[in-house]
């Protein structure tokens, strides 16, 4: 018989999802429906809460042994994700203005696509040709999708498909930069470094593109006092889902993660749809199912490579 699935990653997995998709649906209510049209701000409250519950979690409270940084090199290094990082997540909120959530995620699954073509570009990494057919269907599904979407908005769509390519390209970038031994830092403690270096570039980039937006939110605070309690909440579920994503990784297997990842997207989109309402159509959740396909072969392909990289590795020791 297996072991029971212990309590306490019940429950971390729980916290995941809720996290994960309490933000999303909070952000489109926030920059769609309540009217705050500042993306930019949104984020850098995202990551001003990431910068102050990092450190708090990694010195206070020891979850994660405090990692330092070695050398300018690797602190140029984390600026430059940095950088990518808040490109990308403000690029993921100003999409959510203009497309439900449900497309939001469709697009956004599409991850791997760009997460190949980056790979190659950058380090030459080649997969074999079964994962290469594994990203047709990711591709298929949501140009299917984006024909039937009944909210399909033009704008909304470059943002949220740019929004992916640099979450990907964050990820080869990482990948990349912080290869050697001496240079890894847990996610932790890399969230810990980048958050507050995001903080210091969103804050020009939302003085020179949302001037007035802290007057705007004060003149909101004092006819609706609930809009400071939104911020804040949304803030503190930023970075639960980042905390919830390692604890996550922590307890489960990478298998198990990606099985995970995969249906959470797909309770974002049955949630978002109960919530907002938005209208959908029959071929439109036919292409995110096909992409959803697409993704859970891409992730069957890559795992079975990586066992059977296993296995060749313990033939040749024991040999």
């Amino acid at each position: 018989m297996r072991d029971p699935i212990p309590l306490r990653t019940i429950w971390i997995v729980i916290s995941w999802y809720s996290s994960n998709i309490g933000v999303l649906l909070l952000n489109k209510y926030l920059l769609s429906s309540y009217g705050f049209k500042y993306p930019v701000f949104l984020t850098m409250c995202h990551m001003l809460a990431c910068s102050l519950f990092s450190y708090a979690v990694i010195a206070w409270f020891k979850v994660v042994p405090m990692q330092s940084i070695g050398s300018r090199k690797q602190f140029v290094k984390i600026t430059g994700l940095s950088l990518v990082f808040s490109f990308s997540v403000v690029l993921g909120n100003v999409s959510l203005r203009y497309l439900p959530v449900s497309f939001n995620q469709a697009i956004g699954a599409t991850t791997p696509f760009f997460t190949a073509i980056f790979a190659y570009l950058m380090s030459k990494k080649r997969e074999t040709w079964i994962t290469y057919v594994t990203l047709i269907p990711v591709v298929a599904g949501v140009i299917i999708a984006s024909g039937a979407e009944p909210s399909f908005n033009l704008f909304g769509f470059v943002m949220c498909v740019s929004a992916t390519a640099a979450r990907a390209f964050k990820s080869v970038l990482q990948s990349i930069l912080l290869s050697s031994e001496e240079e890894k830092l847990n996610s932790m403690n890399l969230l810990m470094y980048m958050a507050p270096i995001a903080v210091a570039i969103l804050l020009p980039a939302t003085l020179l593109m949302e001037g007035n937006v802290l007057e705007i939110t004060v003149a909101l605070a004092r006819e609706d006092i609930n809009i400071v309690y939104y911020l804040l909440f949304n803030s503190c579920l930023a970075y639960l889902v980042n905390l919830t994503n390692f604890l996550v990784t922590k307890h489960t297997s990478a298998l198990t993660l990606q099985v995970l990842g995969n249906a959470k997207g797909a309770v974002a989109v049955v949630v978002s749809i109960l919530i907002f309402k938005n209208p959908v159509s029959l071929i439109g959740m036919l292409g995110y199912s096909l992409t959803v396909l697409g993704v859970v072969l891409y992730s069957e392909s890559k795992q079975r490579i990586k066992q059977d990289s296993f296995t060749e590795l313990i033939c040749k020791l024991e040999t």
